[in-house]
């Protein structure tokens, strides 16, 4: 597992925490409980945080995959 899937992995677990990290992967806007515009919001902060990354494009990162390949593209520049 990538450095970066363990760590987004922990975002979302501070975000969503009654989100078993075994379906984190998985997540999407709308199959999460709670996945709402606050939510979102909040979930990018947390990623900006942590990855030091300048998140803007809120509609396409709906899921956990899209996030993913916007941190580690965003991460390797």
């Amino acid at each position: 597992m990538s450095d970066a899937r363990e760590r987004l992995i922990k975002c979302f677990g501070a975000v969503f925490p009654n989100l078993p990290a075994s379906e984190v992967p998985r997540a999407k806007s709308g199959s999460v409980d709670g996945w709402d515009s606050l939510a979102t919001a909040t979930l990018l902060g947390v990623v900006e945080e942590e990855f030091g990354v300048d998140v803007g494009d809120f509609d396409a990162l709906d899921s956990f995959e899209s996030l993913l390949a916007y941190v580690e593209g965003a991460v390797s520049r």
